[in-house]
């Protein structure tokens, strides 16, 4: 079994608009429901690809109920632990653009966290990565109000204590304050790294980025793929041509095949392959954090994987 967290959960809205013009009203030519944040996009592409996943985080109100209703029907692999709360669990509406390919999105802020909800989550969390059987664990997203800058990193180090792989997907603070608790993989884009370690050169930005704690750093770069650095080597994934759609979701992807590789025990070259192919795949699928199985079964044996110690 995996585990993904995530503390800031969503229904996610994918609205398909022939054109999106400001300042005009729009007919919407499809609408698209289904539950939502990273370590929930994540579960769904795990699901797809055969591994069995538990999702915990929060969920709350009428939104927090329409979202376990929605994951209920994802089908067996995927078991809800989500802690109820008081707060509303929040909405994000993505607006696909037809005509451009492109895709504008909107996230509301997620429900305010009583320290009474968050202590007993930690007792949740702990007892879910103790469970014989549990892989690994992906800690993925934003924190939402009241739970503490520091959260990712108390997750971390109780995985490790547990003797889980733990990987971390986040940005900002709770990235900085989680890399230092050592996790055994960190997932950022470019961005995220540059603002992490202060330097836009991606090899030198993931080298710092381990010497700051992470175990393995893997790094999205777009349409250059991924730059891994890890104990057994440095490798770059690149797909083989670039996937115009809506990319919301495609690190998501790319965390699941890292994950999945990580518990069939493949090569760090297989592992990045899959995972490429299947952001790909995701850029490519029509609703946001779901991928396209044909793209990615189309993609999977092109992605060229370059051993960058070797170069």
């Amino acid at each position: 079994m995996i585990l993904t967290v995530t503390l800031n959960t969503a229904l996610d809205l994918t609205y398909r608009v022939p054109a999106l013009t400001p300042h005009a009203s729009h007919r919407v030519t499809e609408v698209r429901e289904r539950p939502g944040g990273k370590g929930l996009n994540v579960a769904r592409v795990l699901a797809a690809l055969g591994h069995d996943v538990t999702v915990t985080g929060f969920a709350g109100g009428d939104t927090g109920r329409v979202l376990r209703e929605r994951l209920a029907a994802d089908g067996p692999r995927v078991t809800d632990a989500l802690a109820e709360v008081a707060g509303a669990t929040r909405r994000t509406l993505a607006v696909a653009d037809a005509t451009t390919g492109d895709t504008t999105q909107f996230n509301e802020p997620g429900p305010a966290i009583t320290p009474a909800e968050w202590t007993a989550f930690l007792d949740t969390y702990d007892g879910l990565v103790r469970t014989p059987g549990t892989h690994a664990v992906a800690l993925c997203g934003s924190l939402p109000p009241g739970v503490p800058v520091g959260a990712y990193a108390l997750l971390v180090r109780a995985a490790r204590a547990a003797r889980v792989p733990v990987l971390l997907d986040t940005s900002g603070e709770p990235l900085r304050r989680g890399v230092a608790a050592r996790p055994d993989i960190v997932k950022p884009n470019a961005d995220e790294l540059a603002e992490l370690t202060g330097s836009h050169e991606p090899g030198q930005a993931t080298r710092d980025a381990r010497r700051r704690g992470a175990h393995t750093v893997v790094a999205s770069l777009g349409a250059d793929g991924l730059l891994a650095v890890t104990p057994e080597g440095t490798w770059q994934a690149r797909p083989p041509a670039v996937v115009r759609g809506n990319p919301t979701g495609a690190g998501d992807s790319a965390v699941a095949g890292l994950l999945s590789g990580l518990a069939e025990g493949l090569p760090w070259p297989e592992r990045l392959a899959r995972a490429v192919a299947l952001s790909a795949a995701t850029v490519a699928a029509p609703v946001a954090g779901e991928y396209d199985a044909r793209t990615y079964e189309d993609l999977l044996p092109r992605v060229t994987v370059t051993d960058r110690a070797a170069a």
